[in-house]
């Protein structure tokens, strides 16, 4: 063998012992670490989702609404009941007037002259001494003649005993009593159901009798 082939076998060796040393190089080379903990964003997010949940709590527990009437963290809002409006007795009785009343009375309670009496200013609905008479009246009726405010009207009223409650002509009186300028008392149910109870059955009253009314 020549001296240049054998040279040429050595720089081949020598170049494959190379590779290999420097392929077991970085076999056993281990890649570096990157800075810092990987772990830590997750980290992060857990704290931050926990922020959020129990802030979420302490809202809900102490703003209150966030009611500027309300100073103190530890204090809760009452609970108020809905308002809507007051349904008097009177705003009931008219409801009564105008289905039973209106017709010969009038809206305004003037009446027909001549014909029906008016209610407005009536000393029958205003005077305590008719009271009694103003609840027999309704629950039988009124036959023959009956001055009022100086005017005669001499006409037949309707009784409503046997129609209307205790409860409805109440109401009705109390509306009758309050209305166009008249300012006397309400009637009550209970008033009612004792007249009702100590007149019994009749027919219906005149004038004369209802004077013996006490």
């Amino acid at each position: 063998m020549s001296s240049d082939n054998h040279s040429h076998l050595e720089q081949g060796a020598a170049s494959d012992e190379s590779i290999q040393q420097v392929h077991e190089r970085l076999q056993h080379q281990k890649p570096e670490k990157p800075e810092g903990n990987p772990q830590y964003p997750l980290v992060l997010l857990g704290i931050m989702c926990a922020a959020i949940f129990f802030g979420s709590v302490y809202l809900a527990h102490y703003s209150s609404r966030f009611d500027p009437l309300i100073y103190n963290e530890n204090q809760k809002p009452v609970k108020q009941a809905a308002s809507g409006p007051v349904i008097t007795p009177a705003m009931l009785g008219k409801r009564v007037y105008v289905a039973n009343c209106m017709t010969c009375h009038q809206a305004n309670g003037a009446g027909v002259a001549g014909v029906y009496p008016p209610l407005a200013g009536s000393e029958w609905v205003l005077e305590p001494q008719h009271e009694k008479h103003m609840i027999a009246i309704v629950l039988h009726g009124l036959n023959g003649p009956i001055t009022v405010k100086g005017n005669t009207y001499n006409n037949a009223m309707t009784p409503f005993g046997g129609i209307l409650r205790d409860d409805q002509i109440a109401n009705v009186l109390t509306y009758i009593r309050s209305e166009w300028g008249n300012n006397a008392s309400a009637i009550t149910p209970e008033q009612v159901a004792a007249l009702r109870a100590e007149l019994g059955a009749r027919g219906p009253w005149t004038v004369d009798q209802l004077n013996t009314l006490k």
